[in-house]
């Protein structure tokens, strides 16, 4: 409390105490949220439940076949007026390549899933304290991709009334897509838009190259999208703009858990309670304290 000297009707001066207000205290809905270490059990079970649910989810969505085609119809024709409309000439060069493309069927059907899931284990061992945040951008990134698949059906290249693309996985009999052959009934073929193969493997991308401490590492992490680019692209399941649809949904993810943690993933303490640049310690008194 500090004192005010007033005047009394006798003409003496008396000091009269005054209350100090404490500066007030930021809810606690204002501070950002702190990541907490990860449990395995937790992350394994929500890890299946997310993609149970997303499989589920997308395919269930109505397939709505002429809505899907006219879309793609469209699409093509956007990408005419734009002068990026090369896909069918990137398919039809890697077709005649049966080894390269071949590889390209198990790339499409395989790493999407592989890569994704063994860099979150990596996020979960090496970087804990990243780990969430990280996790909900990707989730984020997912969860609004349904929404697009539902709002936008969307048939891939190989599906449209003559475009004139190439079926990779039906032509070389190879297993590369749950869209294709016996698979495709188990799928929703007009899931399109937007592509997450893109999503998920710039996710992977920028996650190897901001947190990786070996040089070349960090250069594979950015290969990594610009090699699925192609795939995708040249096995005819995806226009270059499902690319763009996914890059805009991986934004969206990475707002959402900036958002929520007050930070962008990357920007967090690499494990849980550190502070970069600082150790904290017990402070006099109960408190703590910063070195």
């Amino acid at each position: 409390m500090g004192d005010t000297t007033v005047t009394t009707t006798e003409g003496r001066e008396e000091a009269v105490p005054q209350p100090v207000t404490a500066p007030a205290r930021p809810g606690r809905r204002s501070r950002p949220r702190t990541p907490r270490r990860p449990r395995l059990w937790f992350e394994i079970l929500l890890i299946a439940l997310s993609y149970w649910t997303y499989s589920l989810v997308r395919n269930a969505v109505p397939e709505q076949r002429g809505q899907a085609l006219r879309n793609a119809d469209w699409i093509w024709r956007l990408e005419h007026q734009l002068g990026i409309a090369v896909e069918q000439s990137v398919n039809h060069a890697v077709n005649s390549v049966t080894w390269l493309i071949v590889g390209m069927n198990y790339y499409y059907a395989t790493l999407h899933f592989v890569i994704t899931l063994a860099v979150l284990v990596w996020l979960f061992r090496s970087h804990p304290g990243r780990y969430a945040a990280t996790r909900l951008a990707l989730f984020a990134t997912t969860g609004v991709a349904l929404a697009g698949y539902y709002l936008y059906p969307l048939a891939p290249p190989r599906l449209m009334n003559g475009g004139g693309f190439i079926d990779t996985v039906m032509v070389h009999q190879t297993w590369g897509s749950m869209a294709s052959g016996d698979l495709k009934n188990m799928s929703n073929q007009y899931a399109a838009m937007p592509s997450m193969h893109i999503g998920w493997s710039l996710w992977c991308g920028l996650t190897i190259f901001a947190l990786a401490s070996v040089p070349w590492v960090r250069v594979l992490g950015l290969l990594y999208p610009a090699l699925t680019l192609i795939v995708i692209v040249a096995t005819a399941n995806h226009f270059w703009l499902d690319a763009v649809g996914g890059v805009l949904c991986l934004c969206f993810g990475f707002l959402v858990a900036s958002a929520w943690y007050g930070k962008v993933p990357y920007a967090l303490p690499r494990v849980p309670g550190v502070v970069r640049g600082a150790v904290t310690v017990p402070a006099p008194g109960g408190g703590a304290a910063r070195r």
